[in-house]
């Protein structure tokens, strides 16, 4: 099939998959316990998820490790399996949904703040990005994408990590939960113009708050860089707590209805992040109007 690249510059819209952690709740992942550790331990559910996505109408999904950093994992059940976390949740994506879709490699932060207001720095960052980057090339991901960043700082080190362990497109997604300012201050204007010049494929946003901060951030976005590619997923609304569950606020329809709007004005790469189901997707997928 056509590279990431390819497909960027032809005439369709991207739809890119759903939630990982959410829907895994939905199927039973226990709290407190890492979305990764089902790719060691439950790699069925996995790819049934990814198979949804695929049915709903999704033309990428991104890898279980959005949190399989080896600086992430250490403090938990799969300390110093990082590689092995990785290439296998690379492998398991492509078993699911074969080679007519892409495969994109998802990495999220670390968890840890950046110098001085934290113990991360530059090189540990930059050794972990590497590491995780060559694992998820080898297990045969198509793309990868940086997802849900906060802290400028932390995302470039990422990025520097990335492209040099590996050639594959690159996308730089941050997470805009305070409005359209990251929960660090950074703007979309900030991010870019730190990255766009580095040479990625796409940039965007996930996740954040509602999708009316993300109607403004989209805006934002393409008003500072009308020439780059557009990767937007956003939350299903705003999360609200019932009974013992989490509902998010946007059904389906509601959801589809802004991320067509996002589509009509430039995006690139559409999907959803948190509370987004196979459902959503597919919706989406019936507003992009879909074969």
């Amino acid at each position: 099939m056509p590279s990431f690249t390819e497909l960027l510059a032809g005439p369709r819209v991207l739809l890119a998959d759903g939630a990982t952690g959410t829907n895994y709740q939905a199927m039973g992942l226990e709290p407190g316990v890492a979305p990764e550790e089902w790719v060691l331990d439950a790699p069925e559910r996995v790819m049934e998820l990814h198979r949804r996505f695929a049915e709903a109408g999704s033309d990428l999904v991104l890898t279980c490790t959005f949190g399989a950093t080896g600086i992430r994992l250490a403090d938990g059940p799969l300390a110093g399996r990082a590689r092995e976390v990785n290439v296998r949740a690379a492998e398991l994506a492509r078993e699911a949904v074969g080679e007519t879709l892409l495969v994109a490699g998802s990495l999220g932060p670390t968890g840890k703040l950046v110098e001085p207001y934290g113990d991360l720095t530059q090189e540990a960052a930059v050794d972990a990005y590497a590491e995780q980057a060559r694992a998820l090339a080898d297990g045969g991901v198509d793309l990868l994408v940086l997802e849900t960043f906060f802290a400028l700082e932390e995302a470039l080190w990422a990025i520097d990590g990335v492209t040099g362990a590996t050639d594959l497109p690159l996308v730089a997604s941050f997470s805009f939960d305070q409005g359209t300012r990251t929960m660090m201050g950074v703007s979309a204007a900030d991010v870019v113009a730190a990255v766009v010049p580095l040479g990625v494929a796409a940039v965007g946003a996930n996740c954040g708050r509602s999708l009316a901060d993300t109607d403004a951030l989209v805006a934002e976005l393409l008003g500072a860089a009308p020439a780059v590619p557009l990767w937007i997923k956003p939350n299903a609304g705003v999360p609200h707590v019932v009974g013992d569950e989490v509902v998010y606020e946007a059904g389906p329809d509601e959801l589809a209805a802004h991320v067509r709007r996002y589509a009509d004005a430039g995006a690139r790469v559409v999907g959803g992040c948190c509370g987004s189901t196979p459902e959503h997707v597919a919706a989406i997928a019936g507003a992009l109007a879909r074969p």
